[in-house]
């Protein structure tokens, strides 16, 4: 099985929230009749819409949902009516095949398929330093950025997706996508989000390690970060 990773733009005079709702309501059933299977869904709705803050842009216009799956094979030839049902639903997409590192599972607020589940998920797609060769980038990802992301967050889900290649030729240059859930105290207190509580110190020191970590590898002239409402659909395991 292979892991794909989807970027989803809604049609131009549609509202990121009917957008929203529509892939919702029929994209997983077309996706799981089309061969995917533990389908995902991250939407930009009106329940993350205070942490706008957050938004970090590359794509103009930036990508208004995200869509995960797996699959027998996701080459083109077997991909046809995956490509077919996102096509149905969207004004473009992007896709990429990722390497899946579950870091952090969701084992404390497990939702029922098709349910939300609770707080909130920051959806990242991340571009390497050009100067950074990718095995180094990666190392520094893998071997130090890691432990810190664990160690400095309140995280309660943590997954790293090594883009391997994209699937469509128009798909952004990214080399990662991170998704990590965090309390929806998170979005508008940065003490919540960096697990600091009314310590004051250990939020400057969270903060300047995750800070420290990020700018050693992430090139954030090509990052778009999207808070983002996490949907499950099927089967988790």
């Amino acid at each position: 099985m292979e892991k794909v990773i989807g970027a989803l733009w809604s049609p131009e005079e549609e509202s990121r929230a009917s957008f929203g709702d529509r892939l919702l309501a029929t994209l997983p059933a077309a996706l799981e009749a089309a061969g995917a299977r533990k389908i995902r869904l991250n939407i930009r709705d009106e329940t993350i819409a205070t942490a706008d803050p957050l938004v970090q842009r590359w794509q103009r216009p930036q990508q208004d949902a995200v869509v995960q799956f797996w699959m027998p094979s996701s080459n083109a030839r077997f991909r046809q009516a995956v490509d077919a049902a996102l096509n149905a639903h969207c004004a473009r997409f992007a896709l990429w095949l990722v390497c899946e590192s579950e870091i952090i599972a969701n084992t404390d607020h497990i939702s029922q398929p098709g349910e939300r589940t609770c707080g909130w998920s920051q959806a990242s797609f991340i571009s390497f330093l050009p100067d950074m060769g990718r095995s180094a980038a990666i190392a520094h990802w893998h071997s130090h950025h890691t432990r810190v992301a664990i160690e400095t967050q309140a995280n309660f889900e943590y997954i790293q997706n090594l883009i391997v290649r994209p699937l469509t030729e128009d798909a952004p240059a990214y080399d990662a996508f991170v998704e990590e859930c965090f309390p929806r105290e998170a979005m508008n207190d940065p003490r919540v989000f960096f697990d600091a509580g009314d310590d004051e110190a250990k939020f400057k020191r969270n903060a300047q390690a995750m800070t420290a970590s990020c700018e050693a590898f992430i090139d954030f002239t090509r990052i778009d970060v999207i808070p983002t409402s996490q949907f499950d659909f099927g089967e988790r395991d």
